[in-house]
């Protein structure tokens, strides 16, 4: 399974990204999406999209998501809870909201952050990342988009 992991478009991305994403399984947005008609490019592609609501959405979705896969169970967030609020059996923390990217294990929890697709911080590149899992396995890359 391959999923395109993208974070903080604040209504914009490349005109690139909805073509490099074809062959994603899933696409989960993780947040400050801002309008929904943001989305449209990436519902045409034909894959179920996840998203969880941001600091700045209005739109109802929900606040945070726990998906399993291939046994493995994801925590979706837009701001980065504190450990001790991350559900129990979750192996993976996904979240947006500081718009750089991460790849850090805290207690045996693995912490990943695409970056930020159109607003980059701290010196960070614009990025996304795909989440791929093959027989519970996970591997993360994350993609640097040119500026």
């Amino acid at each position: 399974m391959r999923i395109a992991v993208i974070s903080d478009t604040h209504d914009l991305f490349p005109a690139t990204l909805p073509g490099r994403l074809r062959g994603a399984d899933e696409i989960w947005h993780l947040g400050d999406v801002c309008d929904p008609a943001t989305l449209v490019e990436f519902e045409q592609l034909r894959v179920p999209l996840r998203v969880v609501a941001g600091n700045c959405d209005a739109h109802p979705w929900p606040l945070a998501l726990t998906l399993e896969r291939e046994g493995l169970t994801f925590y979706l967030i837009h701001i980065p809870p504190v450990r001790a609020r991350v559900p129990t059996g979750v192996t993976t923390v996904l979240h947006g909201h500081t718009h750089v990217p991460r790849d850090e294990m805290i207690g045996g929890v693995r912490w990943l952050n695409p970056g930020c697709i159109t607003r980059p911080n701290r010196g960070a590149p614009a990025s996304f990342a795909w989440l791929t899992i093959e027989g519970g396995r996970m591997e993360w890359r994350l993609v640097r988009l040119a500026g």
